[in-house]
């Protein structure tokens, strides 16, 4: 039984503080339906102060005129701390999002440590200031800290997009205000803690618990001069209208309907053990999981038995417990979802392979089974519509060239793989699919290279150096031609 969790104070320009609104936030266990746990909500006038900190301390403060190295060693105590306290980290996410914990302690806590990590890798390297050769004379081109930055995630991975957007706006020189999701707003402590013990310069950092209404309004703030922002991707539009208004510069990160492509010559082992860590991941609730799988229709019977099997054979149950592997969905809500989307796929002629309804023995908790559809055609809507659980969807295809068009047709362009025995032939088959990431026969998420979406699935790019620069702004200098330096 996780103890009850209760925060009286919100952290607001690196020190905890009164909120100044008497709102709260119950977070609510999907295991056991109980509150486990009591924080804040943030007003508008929290808001207020959390951007008042953040301007004052880049305006006026250290933090973006220390030398690189400087915060350098700061961000390195942040990182080092999350890896010491990964455990703690694991439990308080798997408890409020119900992510198993055997995922939670890779995907959330030590994930999250190497994007930090990976954002020092990146600054260390990265090229601040350089001269060219211009048309008139030569050109100093400078990258300067873009300024105040709101940061918000969501729910289903909060550290590991946290580190995404504090890592690198940090390095840079910004200060910011991180915007939990009221559904898992208790490792946000965590953090919080962490960083003041890291010792991160006063102002440099708020976090605020809040609602959609609330977030909207520090999207809207004019002291905020970027916004970066994980969701869904109806939100992700709300985020770039509002924002609009004041030019205030975004990076979306939304959602996905990934295909995993199973080529003609692929090993049935490897593709099966790769694609259905890959479909389920996270319960279901990762934007990139592979929530479409195409099989050759030479093929196809095979694939189905295998994938079923497999599907059938997760262990779903307690996301603390060290076995599970599908834990409950976080929301009623989400739970209802999923439940939907499965009557509307049998409706629309897709065949349940597998799960299809409530787990057995699992009526407390918001849990669905791991559920596979067969005979899925790239038109129905559960192949089309992000369900964001563990809902997935085999479709057959002909020849190669139907599967790179199926791939292709749909309104996201997050993620992919391909599986082959051929990995050039892959490297091929990836080039024609428009998605911002694609795996031959793996499936990761690389934090040193480019992370975002085509199409519907976002604006802009996370990690490596390109993520880097979307917190950086660019300034030219002339100088007189001729001049050496």
């Amino acid at each position: 039984m996780t103890e009850f969790e209760e925060h009286g104070k919100l952290f607001i320009g690196g020190e905890l503080t009164d909120p100044l609104g008497s709102d709260t936030i119950d977070v609510v266990s999907p295991h056991t339906e109980h509150v486990i746990g009591r924080v804040p909500h943030a007003s508008r006038a929290d808001v207020d102060r959390a951007v008042a900190a953040a301007r004052k301390a880049f305006d006026h403060g250290p933090w973006p005129r220390m030398t690189l190295d400087e915060r350098i060693e700061v961000v390195s105590r942040i990182k080092d701390a999350v890896a010491v306290r990964h455990e703690e980290i694991a439990r308080s996410i798997s408890s409020q999002n119900g992510s198993p914990y055997s995922w939670s302690v890779l995907g959330q806590a030590l994930g999250a440590m190497m994007v930090w990590d990976a954002a020092i890798t990146v600054a260390r390297d990265f090229p601040f200031e350089g001269r060219r050769s211009g048309v008139l004379g030569p050109i100093l081109v400078r990258r300067e800290p873009v300024g105040v930055v709101a940061a918000v995630v969501p729910w289903n991975v909060p550290q590991f997009t946290a580190a995404a957007k504090l890592g690198p706006a940090l390095l840079a020189g910004c200060t910011a205000v991180l915007k939990p999701s009221p559904e898992s707003p208790l490792d946000s402590y965590i953090l919080a803690e962490i960083t003041q013990e890291a010792g991160l310069p006063e102002g440099v950092l708020s976090i605020l618990p809040a609602d959609r209404e609330v977030s909207e309004y520090l999207v809207g703030h004019p002291g905020v001069d970027k916004v970066s922002f994980t969701g869904s991707v109806a939100a992700g539009k709300r985020v770039m209208e509002v924002a609009s208004r004041n030019l205030t510069r975004v990076t979306l990160e939304l959602g996905g309907k990934s295909a995993a492509v199973i080529l003609p010559d692929a090993d049935l082992d490897v593709a099966v053990a790769g694609i259905v860590p890959a479909a389920w991941m996270n319960n279901g609730q990762a934007c990139v999981a592979q929530t479409r799988i195409l099989a050759p229709r030479s093929r196809y019977d095979e694939f189905a038995e295998a994938l079923a099997a497999a599907a059938n054979a997760l262990v779903v149950g307690d996301p603390l417990d060290p076995a599970t592997q599908v834990g409950p969905l976080v929301a009623k809500r989400q739970q209802q979802r999923s439940l939907d989307y499965i009557r509307i796929g049998q409706e629309e002629g897709a065949k349940l392979l597998t799960g299809g309804g409530r787990p057995a023995g699992l009526d407390q908790g918001w849990y669905v089974e791991p559920t596979l559809f067969g005979g899925v055609d790239n038109s129905m809507r559960v192949a089309r519509e992000e369900i964001f659980g563990p809902v997935i969807c085999l479709l057959p295809y002909g020849d190669e060239a139907e599967a790179a068009k199926v791939a292709n047709d749909s309104d996201y362009g997050l993620s992919g793989s391909v599986w082959t025995a051929d990995v050039e032939h892959g490297i091929s088959f990836a080039r024609r699919v428009r998605t911002g990431t694609y795996n031959v026969n793996t499936f990761s998420l690389d934090m040193l290279g480019p992370f975002g979406g085509y199409k519907n699935s976002g604006v802009g790019r996370e990690f490596g150096p390109e993520g880097f620069s979307a917190f950086l702004e660019h300034k030219m200098i002339h100088l007189p031609a001729g001049w050496e330096g």
